[in-house]
């Protein structure tokens, strides 16, 4: 059991794990050396304390040093899902679960808005992960929705499985080429079912399938943790950046505007710091 869960590297995510390290805690930071996607990608930053007109992968490198000199490691694996079990969190990655008695999440925020039907489905023929819930489709048909290339060996995993895969990618060089693949560009306009998925509505086509696997590199802060309050894609927060559950806080873009790289790492610090308090009033009523 673990003190603490940290889902995603961003700057918030980067604050919060250098802050748990200085406060000696024990913890797991789920991520990616890249970072974000959003500092890869940054061209100029120009209103960042200490780092006048850095590039973002100056900024990539420069925290990438810091948490590298500190002996700091991120798992690079993606969070599927977490669900809180009374007193503390469990976060299952793949076929794999870890335990937190508390959890900050700073995942940012998905470029793909909720597909209309995904929210009420979930769990009822609507996965978020490959490797959890392939093998129930086994000789099956399914559709799959994917926006990032970089989750196309999952796709490879499913269409290993499943008898025929409807893939529908956001993007238009899909290197996933099977017999049992058939591949249209566009995002679904519906995932159809009434008490489990039955098919998809994706460029103007109805295709029937037995289950739908919506492959993101980001999922909705909503579907991550069942019972999160949100509002408009964004996490709500106190002050101290608690949400709603117990032991559960957030940090970063997830939690609203302005989407700035100091607003995030101030907010993970908030964060890690109400999570040595809540640690503390636990050991108390122990």
């Amino acid at each position: 059991m673990y003190d603490l869960l940290i889902i995603g590297s961003g700057p918030a995510g980067v604050s919060a794990a250098l802050s748990a390290k200085a406060r000696g805690l024990d913890f797991l930071w789920f991520g990616s050396r890249q970072l974000s996607p959003k500092i890869a990608k940054a061209e100029r930053v120009m209103n960042y304390p200490g780092l006048p007109a850095v590039t973002g992968p100056e900024m990539r490198e420069a925290f990438l040093h810091q948490v590298d000199s500190l002996g700091i490691s991120v798992l690079e694996e993606r969070v599927n899902s977490i669900y809180g079990m009374g007193g503390y969190y469990t976060a299952v990655v793949n076929d794999k679960m870890y335990d937190g008695r508390t959890v900050i999440l700073a995942p940012g925020v998905s470029n793909s808005r909720e597909i209309p039907g995904e929210s009420r489905l979930l769990g009822k023929g609507v996965s978020y992960c490959a490797t959890c819930d392939g093998e129930l489709y086994r000789g099956k048909r399914i559709a799959v929705v994917c926006t990032d290339p970089s989750l196309e060996e999952e796709v490879e995993f499913l269409a290993g499985l499943a008898s025929d895969v409807f893939l529908c990618t956001s993007y238009k060089d899909c290197g996933v080429h099977r017999d049992n693949v058939r591949h249209t560009v566009g995002y679904p306009a519906e995932i159809l079912g009434e008490d489990r998925a039955s098919g998809l509505i994706c460029g103007g086509e109805t295709v029937a399938a037995d289950g739908v696997f919506c492959l993101r590199s980001c999922v909705a802060p909503s579907a991550l943790l069942p019972g999160l309050a949100a509002e408009c894609g964004h996490i709500q927060v106190d002050r101290g950046q608690r949400t709603n559950l117990p032991g559960c806080f957030a940090a970063g873009d997830c939690t609203g505007r302005p989407y700035q790289y100091a607003k995030a790492v101030g907010e993970g610090n908030v964060a890690l710091h109400s999570v040595v308090e809540y640690l503390k009033e636990m050991e108390a009523c122990e």
